[in-house]
């Protein structure tokens, strides 16, 4: 039985959309236990629209305080010693929990994780994995904005996580992995990217392609994009912002005049096929990979399906060993770049 917990005041529309996405990833999974974090009464008060919710799997842990989204991370960590999300951090630090679910403050979450459960042994710095839809399926970006600054050994801990996700969660059996880059060339890019490549090249637990152009991104040619979380945040923030504009601008030009409405009609399964395909619920939340535990951090307005699906790949990724097999990974890396450093072939 995976025992996962869910910060029941995360997200916009808290506490009923993390409640009511617990109960339908209950009803769906059977073997899945779930701890609700958060005010005792508020829950309970909640639950009570779902009376034939499997109460035998679910646990209440009281948690007095929150943190709100415009909350500074670090201060409000260091204040609210009894917030949902530091509770819920605890549960798994314990080893009363295998995964937390949030769609809270970002920074809380990600920062709380570093301070109450640490990396893993061997990692240097976690990482956040964000979903990109691509004309070939989809390919995820890390790190999206957990470390502004990054070293080459970092970005090449940062592929071999991804490669641990995208084939123990995605089931993708051979990943192809990534950099991030202003060329394909491996002349191109800044001394970091340089030296990147060069690691990634002699790395043989990942299928390596090189570097990735921007306009690339999104056509699938890998499917891991490793980079440092400064340049993969920008990445994501500006992919954000034109879905946004062309989304709204489609909108406004298929309402503009009977003939663009009709054909919006005409369109309509297509929109909807398109729709489903760029979808970000699908995937329940972003992984915090490479911290000592199962992290997921959930869109602020996620909706009660989006969190059920969180509730899956959390599911998938204990049930997987993960987090063990990143940790293999990067010790056999590491090891083997040691000796071909100590031989003198680089």
């Amino acid at each position: 039985m995976h025992r996962i917990v869910i910060d029941v005041m995360g997200g916009d529309f808290a506490p009923q959309n993390p409640i009511e996405g617990a109960v339908l990833a209950l009803e769906e999974y059977q073997d899945i236990e779930i701890c609700l974090v958060g005010p005792e009464q508020v829950i309970a008060q909640e639950l009570q629209r779902y009376p034939d919710c499997p109460r035998e799997r679910l646990r209440i842990v009281h948690a007095s305080e929150y943190i709100t989204m415009e909350e500074a991370p670090g201060i409000a960590l260091r204040r609210k010693k009894d917030s949902s999300i530091r509770v819920g951090l605890e549960l798994v630090k314990k080893g009363e929990a295998d995964a937390f679910i949030s769609a809270g403050n970002t920074g809380a979450v990600m920062g709380g994780s570093l301070l109450y459960l640490k990396t893993m042994p061997g990692v240097a710095k976690a990482a956040i994995a964000t979903f990109l839809p691509t004309l070939s399926g989809t390919s995820i970006m890390l790190d999206v904005g957990a470390n502004v600054d990054c070293r080459p050994e970092h970005i090449l801990q940062f592929a071999l996580m991804g490669n641990s996700y995208a084939r123990y969660v995605l089931n993708k059996p051979a990943p192809t992995v990534g950099i991030l880059s202003i060329g394909e060339e491996d002349s191109k890019g800044n001394d970091i990217t340089r030296q990147t490549f060069r690691l990634l090249n002699e790395c043989s637990l990942i299928d390596f392609r090189g570097n990735v152009e921007g306009k690339e991104v999104y056509k699938g040619v890998v499917d891991v994009i490793a980079c440092d979380g400064f340049t993969g945040n920008i990445a994501l923030k500006v992919s954000e912002s034109l879905a946004y504009m062309i989304s709204t601008m489609l909108k406004e030009e298929l309402g503009r005049g009977w003939f663009n409405k009709l054909g919006a009609v005409l369109s309509v399964k297509a929109l909807k096929r398109l729709k489903k395909r760029l979808d970000y619920t699908e995937y329940g939340g972003a992984p915090l990979l490479g911290v000592n535990g199962a992290v997921f951090i959930s869109h602020g307005s996620s909706s009660p399906q989006a969190l059920k699906n969180a509730f899956r790949a959390a599911r998938i990724y204990v049930e997987r060993g993960v987090n063990q097999h990143i940790y293999d990974d990067i010790t056999k890396t590491f090891a083997q770049l040691n000796h071909i450093e100590n031989n003198g072939q680089v």
